[in-house]
């Protein structure tokens, strides 16, 4: 999926910081990249937002949790991949449309993303 300002198809009142600032901190932001930190307490639902970039994401904690596209079908449910890891690791993820993630584990899930942002 390109992120080309041409062709994001979503609004900036979808941009994760917009759309659901409770669970996402802006860390550090330059023309190159942008990191944030993403807290999703046990229980808590995140709105429906989108991530613009491709990026690195630092799962420093992690939890049971389903992500939902923007009409509410389930796009993936961890519980289906088994337990979650122990210990921290990094993957990487394409743009993001619009979706909304729900921990409904029992412990905090934490990451901190790296987005990688295409130059004007």
């Amino acid at each position: 999926m390109s992120t080309d300002a041409q062709t994001w198809p979503w609004p900036d009142s979808l941009d994760a910081l917009i759309a659901a600032p409770k669970s996402h901190r802006l860390l550090f932001e330059n023309e190159r990249v942008r990191v944030l930190e993403v807290r999703i307490a046990p229980g808590e639902f995140v709105p429906v937002h989108t991530h613009r970039w491709p990026g690195a994401i630092y799962i420093a904690k992690q939890s049971d949790f389903i992500r939902r596209d923007a009409d509410g079908n389930v796009l993936f449910d961890s519980r289906t991949a088994g337990p979650p890891p122990r210990e921290p690791l990094v993957n990487w993820t394409p743009p993001l449309p619009p979706h909304s993630v729900e921990n409904i584990g029992d412990s905090e899930i934490l990451l901190i993303t790296t987005e990688l942002k295409q130059p004007a």
